[in-house]
């Protein structure tokens, strides 16, 4: 547009009519007549006032604190990505963001990133030096603070791996202390029959199980009749939910997905999921970084599925009764 406005100004000074022969270069016209009618900054405050209606002003960048977890998109290059870290380097404070799939990208912090659609001027997060003690537990019950862990019950919660072990003491980690409930691991559900006979449950000892993948007609569902048959009645209690894994009762969300994807018969679960996310899948330790991202990830029982939520209180109601 400038290169043709500049043409015309030289035809016309060329003709004689209307712009004298010392008119403004294209460089001082477009720094001079024109101004930019967009603005330096796009995001940033309006541009120049023409009085045209037609022209609709732009929007300012509001101030937006740079909180771990937060996700922006940065208008120049398209990167969508969560806040991992605030830093100074080369004199300038910088925005570090990890994308889904684990690259991350070093931003200069202030205007230029897109937040829920508007606008945002991305700031440092305020520091707080004495942080109010949080009033809710991860789970969601009300906080005891600077309560002692109660002596451990006789009864127990099972749980099938260490996945599940760490999802739990994640969330439900403050209420198990306060009410002495141990959580130890079966390391597979196969084990259930001979692990209830080992545990003897009597009164004052319950046990309950949370089983991956408790479905009608599943082999997990016949390993857990068995199990409950193996104990004197209301001593045991094997709960469960519908998902291949633990993962998947993580929200998708949280992720960056709308959906878990779901993997072929025959391919091992949790590397075809890697694959699927563009995750590291070689060997194992890919599995467990995969698996402390995702545990990152969860802040609260809210970024877990109902059908993990329900089971997990029901359970520790049992063996606190």
């Amino acid at each position: 547009m400038l290169r043709r406005a500049a043409d015309t100004v030289g035809r016309s000074a060329q003709s004689g009519t209307g712009v004298p022969r010392d008119a403004p270069t294209s460089d001082t016209y477009a720094s001079g007549v024109s101004s930019d009618r967009y603005g330096s900054d796009v995001l940033g405050g309006s541009g120049p006032a023409t009085g045209s209606a037609h022209h609709r002003p732009a929007r300012t960048s509001r101030p937006q604190p740079a909180e771990t977890g937060l996700v922006v998109e940065e208008v120049t290059t398209g990167w969508v990505g969560a806040v991992v870290r605030v830093e100074k380097s080369g004199g300038i404070h910088v925005v570090v963001l990890e994308d889904r799939r684990g690259r991350t990208r070093t931003f200069p912090l202030g205007r230029g990133f897109w937040l829920d659609g508007e606008p945002v001027a991305l700031t440092a997060p305020v520091r707080v030096t004495a942080p109010a003690k949080p009033t809710r537990t991860a789970s969601g019950s009300v906080a005891v603070h600077d309560a002692r862990a109660r002596v451990a019950r006789g009864s127990r919660i099972w749980v099938e791996g260490k996945h599940d072990a760490e999802l739990v003491e994640k969330v439900w980690g403050d209420d198990l202390r306060i009410e002495g409930v141990v959580v130890e691991l079966l390391d597979g559900v196969d084990n259930l029959p001979d692990a209830i006979r080992d545990f003897a449950p009597g009164p004052g000892r319950r046990v309950g199980v949370l089983v991956d993948h408790l479905v009608a007609g599943a082999k997990e569902s016949r390993i857990a009749a068995e199990a409950v048959r193996l104990a004197p009645a209301g001593t045991v209690l094997v709960l469960g939910h519908p998902y291949v894994d633990v993962w998947q009762a993580v929200r998708p969300e949280r992720i960056g997905l709308t959906a878990w994807p779901t993997i072929e018969r025959g391919t091992e679960w949790k590397h075809g999921i890697l694959r699927e996310l563009g995750w590291p899948a070689a060997d194992q330790a890919d599995v467990a970084r995969a698996w402390q991202r995702i545990l990152r990830s969860v802040r609260s029982y809210a970024d877990l599925e109902p059908s993990l939520l329900g089971r997990v209180e029901e359970l520790i109601d049992f063996v606190t009764s």
